[in-house]
């Protein structure tokens, strides 16, 4: 065998061995890996009620509206509500509201967020105890993801393991694992994962990011397998170079 055929050879075996190893990770890392069966963009809701029914005056807020802590929104007129007051049983301002003498009641923001879910109009009366409307708050969104595990890959997942968040215009970023909790279904199981990132911003991506928007959500299982170090260092240097 000549030299250059020798060549060939201990070229053509770096090369397999070299495909094979890649592939190796590849596989070990997939392992390591599972896909959200559903997810999606949530955040932290308020509800905007009453305790006492009445006659809808003034409508101050829209669907979808930003408001700010204290800003007013439903302003409601009651009879009851001015009898419990006359009598001290109701304080006249709360964070949620403030009442004057005639029994008419403002109800207020009581955080920063997004008006969702206005259920009555001016003129409307209300039940007590009805919900007119939701906050979604600032600054609170989160991804909650579902997935189907088996009980050796539940017993894998770690708080605060790696989440990849997929957009819908197929943007990337990056979460961690806060909360992992089971609910048994007809039998199934399902493993609802609570993903918080720094880069879930309120409207951001073309307002994409809001409560409701589906995502899809890859989480890093601990990689228990022998290569586990091995896989882990390959992955986050592709990672780091933009691979």
């Amino acid at each position: 065998m000549t030299w250059r055929n020798r060549m060939k050879l201990v070229i053509g075996l770096v090369v397999v061995v070299g495909l094979v190893a890649v592939l190796t990770l590849v596989f070990t890392q997939r392992q390591s890996q599972v896909v959200s069966d559903s997810a999606s963009i949530e955040a932290e809701r308020f509800p905007v009620g009453i305790d006492y029914g009445g006659t809808v005056i003034e409508r101050l807020v829209s669907d979808g509206e930003r408001v700010e802590q204290g800003d007013p929104l439903f302003v409601v007129l009651s009879t009851t509500l001015q009898a419990d007051l006359a009598e001290g049983l109701l304080k006249p301002e709360t964070i949620a509201y403030s009442v004057t003498d005639d029994g008419t009641i403002t109800l207020t923001a009581s955080v920063a967020g997004t008006v969702r879910e206005v259920s009555t109009e001016t003129g409307s009366f209300v039940q007590a105890g009805q919900v007119l409307a939701m906050i979604d708050r600032t600054g609170s969104l989160f991804v909650a993801a579902e997935f189907e595990l088996t009980s050796r890959d539940y017993g894998r997942i770690e708080t605060g393991a790696a989440v990849d968040i997929l957009l819908p215009d197929y943007q990337r970023i990056t979460g961690r694992a806060t909360s992992v909790q089971v609910s048994t279904t007809d039998g199934n199981a399902t493993t609802t994962v609570v993903v918080t990132s720094a880069d879930l911003v309120d409207g951001g991506h073309n307002g994409l990011m809001s409560r409701g928007t589906p995502v899809a959500a890859t989480l890093r299982l601990r990689n228990d397998g022998p290569l586990a170090g091995v896989s882990d260092s390959f992955f986050d240097f592709l990672r780091q170079i933009g691979v």
